[in-house]
């Protein structure tokens, strides 16, 4: 227990090596002075929370927000002090947002505890004392050696020691884990290998030495020693030997490992990113505004205190005959005493700062994030896959975005490769009918004719058929089958599989062209060339990385003789080449480029004998190192991978997407940049960003590509920027490439980002990943502090999607990494204009309509209490009762306010999708803006002065309205001005509601039926609970008085007719491009139909109910459309409709 506490502390880590000694079957050593190593237990835990420290740490989390402190405090003080108001009126509010809030994070987290028992509870089969027993997965330890079958996981990070194959492999998918669905082929040590009983693992002597855990699935570096016969065998272990957790066995029927890593420490586990939290603009915001307000109530508060001793100062209101002092008041401190009715003031006003806005928030967001994911718009039928809300904290931010930085490969393509070209010794060649043409020739041999192939030619197609990681599957084979034995008949059911589609398309070329790649058996590699069948030994893989960019095998051939493969960049190989076609290569790997292609060369190196043991030598060395392998086979591999022989070139296509280019030139209009970051080469990232609308023809493209130092750099940012101020030309587009990005973010940031912002659009190539990051943080931290979006769909995106304010995953090829680490997750890039342009727009003005509804709402509620104290000397007499304090924001104003920030459209989706210039108009937060902050608090300070001082004139001086004689009391003067404001706040919200819904409707005036019918109750029933019933019979005398009915509808119409007026002569005079198209929407009838498939009951603008509304607000009077909008508007000339309907909103119209 000590040394828990100890750890949890930080005094003392459970791993104090570097590296861990696994004794496999926790065979431990019986001499010496052996310390057994800490290792954790094999249990996941993804809950939050435990029975025990729920309740602490759940509240903990909430008072840290500064509303739920704030009224913690304020009840607090309640509680110690006397004050106007019961303690319930802040307590009860505030338990009902705690409540709710816990509940909400309980249930979650009971889901995650759920989720986490069924996982640790699933069985499986471990090795003890001589034999195989079952027990649950949480149970495995460090050491066990595991049993795991076909199709199943794998409990643990295991490390490969048999499987039913006699060579020890078994073929894996980790698309739990990296989404990549292709096979893997794992290895076993050859000594452990033949070990596929339960009796001769349990006589294996062996002890696994490896790193400490770290996140990296990629990278495992160790080594196992085995005794055999009284002899240690050292075998070195790579992430070709490791399992790991989540991963699926298939294709063989079963395998044995030794658990290495278990539980938080398995290399899913510590991938269970914590991403940093990201605020949206609208919470910075709020936050501000919050604080605004807690300075006007400090100010109402001291005000008050300052004003009651000065009314005081005289002694007939100090000390009246009907209240005289007792000898303690007159002799305490003055300094508590002022203290004492500042707390209280505090108390009486503090329902200013609303503490329901947060979980109303928070209820918005959660419930308004569903309709993304029912949107038949972002549903992609061929992959069946729908979009997907991984956070719903940003969903207003996706109406912000200014600049959108995306991937190319995969987001703005396909990612599904088609062999086009190649290039070899020189000659480059095309792919007709499955053979292989020189460029001008046509195919002359006859069909069914086997093509005579040159020297190169073949070389190059066996090259490119043999330097690969591909899988094979054979639909029949179900067991450890021989893949050879397809090779005299080939198999119409063999699928190729690998983790790049680079690699699966240039493997189908060549068995198109007559060299089949057969498959691999242990350390043999088969292909057939025109039928004839050769086999090669594997001796190495020379695995890809991303600063080398290239792979490379070593193979023996048939004849005896060892070669070396390898393929990668242009950049990568033709450095390293001394012979063949070199500059009439590099040439068509331009030209491949310019076209879009994606280039791949390929070359190989002939070793003699001597050389190939010194490079057996080396490779053994670096393998086997437990410190520094990476460093040491980095090293290596450059001694290998030289002196090279060039064979040529491959160039694959990689197709557009549906609709990038219209996406992209929708995202323009809307006043969005777009920057598009790949790691293909120059040529190729422009052709693909000309093609997709990214640049336009007439665009000037200015470059800033392969600079050498920091002034050349420096002197070509300078000249651009010359450029730019000198060219008449409306729009530039810029090219950067990696290097010279690293060189202009080094010492040149400020003139980088100026001659940047002065481009309509941006390409950055030969990016690495962290590169990515870097350029969104630039723009990011910039002095504008834009709001940026990334979207990407590869692991090597997932820095810069997790760096920018919005991070949009593409369900892709290239694995799920993108998609887990996302705050979205769309199937096509396509989608991306419908959720910026029609989603982001509508939750950002419910959002901001909700914020500013909030304040406004609570400013009338709370400034006729703070004017009451001048007409009852500041003696904090409270104007409402407890109860109207208590449900004020619960009950009666609470769910109007919720639907409406659901449900609320300004205009019609389809009208938002073509028309993107309308995202202009909620740019830069301009719906939050202090301006607009400034109007609905001086509103709500009006609004406030209205009620009190028109039910003070309307009723005041008259206090004998009652038809019996008797008189009006405080009560029902609060009663009063409470009735107006219920009725007022809520008529308002329903003016600025422009989407009906019988929800709406429901909720609009159920609320104000539900206040009047629970007062009659309230106030009309003896209820025993309460010690007193100030309220008994008031409200129902004050609805029998037909002055107070007639103040009621005067005092409303006064509130609201400024406002309707203040609509009708903006809207002419000032029309914003959102309220033109509203004109256009009701005068051309679009009707109800909603792609979003959730509207459906919904109303139009001009529906029959809300008719009478607009013709007064003027939004459906066909000759005011005309004269507020027309034809030569400049509205219009920018804009074109880009996005059609779906054929489903086709069918309803």
């Amino acid at each position: 227990m000590i040394r828990w506490i100890r750890q949890q502390l930080g005094f003392d880590p459970p791993h104090q090596s570097d590296t861990r000694t696994v004794y496999i079957a926790n065979k431990f050593p019986q001499h010496g002075h052996y310390i057994p190593q800490r290792f954790a237990d094999n249990r996941i835990i993804s809950s939050k929370y435990t029975i025990w420290n729920f309740i602490p740490k759940n509240l903990f989390e909430q008072f840290r927000r500064i509303a739920n402190f704030y009224f913690l405090i304020i009840f607090l003080v309640q509680l110690m002090i006397d004050t106007p108001t019961s303690p319930i009126t802040s307590g009860l509010p505030l338990f009902f947002v705690i409540t709710v809030t816990a509940i909400k994070q309980g249930y979650e987290d009971w889901l995650r505890h759920k989720a986490d028992n069924e996982v640790n509870g699933a069985p499986v089969f471990v090795v003890r004392s001589g034999s195989l027993v079952q027990t649950r997965s949480k149970n495995i330890r460090v050491g066990d050696i595991v049993r795991v079958a076909k199709d199943e996981t794998f409990p643990a990070d295991l490390v490969l020691l048999s499987s039913d194959r006699a060579e020890g492999t078994c073929h894996i998918t980790t698309a739990s884990l990296d989404g990549e669905t292709n096979l893997k082929t794992h290895y076993a040590a050859p000594e452990t290998a033949v070990s596929q009983s339960v009796s001769r693992l349990e006589s294996l002597q062996a002890v696994v030495e490896c790193q400490q855990p770290e996140a990296d699935l990629y990278r495992f570096v160790g080594r196992i020693t085995v005794t055999q016969h009284g002899e240690e065998i050292v075998r070195p272990l790579g992430p070709e030997n490791l399992l790991l957790r989540g991963a699926r066995l298939k294709n063989t029927k079963e395998i044995f490992g030794v658990a290495v890593y278990t539980g938080m420490e398995s290399k899913m586990a510590l991938n269970y990113k914590c991403k940093s939290q990201k605020r949206s603009a609208v919470e910075k915001s709020m936050n501000t505004f919050l604080i605004i307000y807690l300075g006007i109530l400090l100010f109402e508060a001291i005000l008050s205190t300052i004003l009651k001793y000065a009314w005081q100062a005289e002694n007939k209101w100090d000390e009246p005959f009907y209240n005289q002092k007792t000898d303690q008041e007159r002799n305490s401190s003055q300094i508590l005493k002022f203290i004492s009715d500042f707390l209280a003031f505090l108390v009486l006003y503090n329902f200013i700062i609303p503490i329901s806005l947060y979980v109303t928030v928070e209820m918005q967001k959660f419930l308004g994030s569903f309709f993304i994911g029912w949107d038949l718009d972002l549903y992609h039928e061929e992959s069946d896959q729908k979009a997907q809300v991984n956070t719903s904290d940003l969903n207003e931010e996706l109406g912000q975005v200014e600049y959108v930085f995306t991937d190319k490969t995969g987001t703005l393509t396909e990612n599904e490769m088609q062999f086009r070209e190649c290039s070899i010794n020189g000659i480059k060649y095309q792919e007709i009918n499955g053979k292989l043409v020189p460029e001008g020739m046509t195919e002359d041999s006859p069909d069914g004719s086997v093509p005579c192939l040159n020297r190169e030619e073949e070389l190059f197609l066996k090259a490119v058929s043999l330097c690969h990681t591909v899988q094979i599957s054979y639909d029949q084979t179900d067991g450890p089958g021989d893949p050879f034995s397809h090779a005299n008949g080939f198999s119409p059911q063999m699928e190729y599989y690998a983790s790049s589609p680079d690699e699966k398309a240039l493997v189908e070329a060549t068995k198109r062209m007559g060299v089949t790649f057969i498959g691999s058996h242990g350390e043999n590699m088969e292909i057939k060339t025109f039928g004839k069948a050769e086999k090669y030994k594997l001796l190495h893989v020379l695995e890809f990385d991303a600063n080398r960019r290239r792979m490379s095998v070593i193979l023996r051939k048939p004849s005896g003789e060892k070669v070396l493969f390898t393929k990668g960049a242009e950049s990568a190989i033709l450095p390293y080449t001394t012979s063949g076609e070199i500059d009439k290569t590099r040439v068509h790997v331009d030209e491949f480029a310019l076209k879009g292609l994606r280039t791949l060369v390929v070359a190989c190196r002939h070793f003699s004998a001597d050389e190939y043991q010194e490079v057996d030598r080396r490779l053994h060395e670096a393998r086997t190192a437990l410190q520094q392998r990476e460093e040491r086979l980095v090293e290596v591999f450059n001694y290998i991978e030289k002196d090279l022989e060039l064979l040529g070139a491959t160039g694959v296509e990689d197709k557009l997407q549906d609709k990038v280019q219209e996406t992209i030139e929708a995202l323009r209009l809307a006043g969005i940049k777009v920057w598009v970051l790949t790691g293909d080469k120059h040529e190729t990232a422009v052709s693909v960003s000309l093609s997709c609308g990214h640049f336009h023809r007439t665009m000037n493209i200015l470059e800033l590509v392969q600079q050498k130092s920091d002034n050349e750099c420096a002197e070509q940012l300078r000249r651009l920027a010359r450029r730019i101020k000198e060219d008449h030309v409306i729009q530039h587009g810029l090219v950067v490439d990696g290097a010279s990005l690293s060189l202009a973010l080094r010492e040149h940031e400020k003139l980088f980002m100026e001659v940047c912002k002065n481009c309509s659009a941006v390409l950055c190539c030969r990016m690495a990943p962290l590169q990515k990051a870097k350029v969104v943080r630039l723009l990011k931290t910039s002095p504008e502090k834009p709001i940026t979006l990334a979207i990407g769909d590869g692991a090597n995106d997932v820095s810069m999607i997790q760096e920018a304010h919005v991070g949009i995953g593409i369900m892709g090829k290239e694995g799920r990494q993108a998609v887990r680490n996302s705050d979205y997750a769309i199937a096509r890039f396509k989608f991306l204009a419908k959720l910026l342009l029609v989603h982001g727009h509508f939750y950002y003005i419910r959002i901001a309509t909700l914020v500013q509804y909030f304040f406004y709402k609570n400013v009338c509620f709370i400034t006729p209490q703070f004017l009451y104290q001048f007409f009852c000397l500041f003696s904090q007499q409270t104007l409402y009762d407890s109860v109207y304090l208590t449900l004020y924001n619960i009950c009666f104003t609470s769910l109007p306010i919720l639907v409406y920030s659901l449900f609320e459209q300004l205009v019609h989706p389809h009208v938002l999708q073509s028309k993107p210039a309308l995202y202009r108009d909620i740019s830069k937060n301009s719906m939050l803006s202090f301006k607009t902050f400034l109007y609905w608090t001086f509103l709500g300070f009006c609004h406030a002065f209205v009620f009190f001082f028109g039910s003070y004139i309307l009723m005041g001086e008259d206090t004998t309205l009652m038809g019996n004689g008797q008189m009006f009391g405080n009560w029902t003067f609060g009663t009063l001005v409470f009735t107006v404001m219920v009725i007022t706040v809520t008529l308002k919200l329903a003016l600025e509601t422009h989407f009906w819904t019988w929800m709406n409707h429901f909720v609009t005036w159920g609320s104000i039926a539900f206040y009047f019918i629970f007062s009659l109750f309230y106030g009309g029933i003896i209820w025993p609970f309460l010690h007193t019933q100030d309220m008994y019979f008031v409200f129902v005398q004050l609805l029998s008085s037909g002055s107070a009915w007639f103040a009621i509808i005067i005092i409303v119409i006064t509130c609201l007719f400024p406002d309707v007026i203040k609509k009708v002569f903006y809207r002419h005079l000032q029309p914003t491009s959102t309220q033109k198209s509203q004109f256009i929407e009701a005068y051309q009838g679009i009707g109800c139909v909603d792609s979003m498939c959730c509207f459906s009951e919904g109303q139009n603008a001009c529906s029959r109910l809300g008719r009478l509304v607009e013709r007064m607000m003027g939004r459906c009077d066909p000759a005011r459309a005309t004269r507020s909008w027309s034809d030569s508007d400049t509205f219009f000339s920018n804009d074109r409709s880009i996005l059609t309907l779906s054929p489903m909103e086709v069918s309803h119209c």
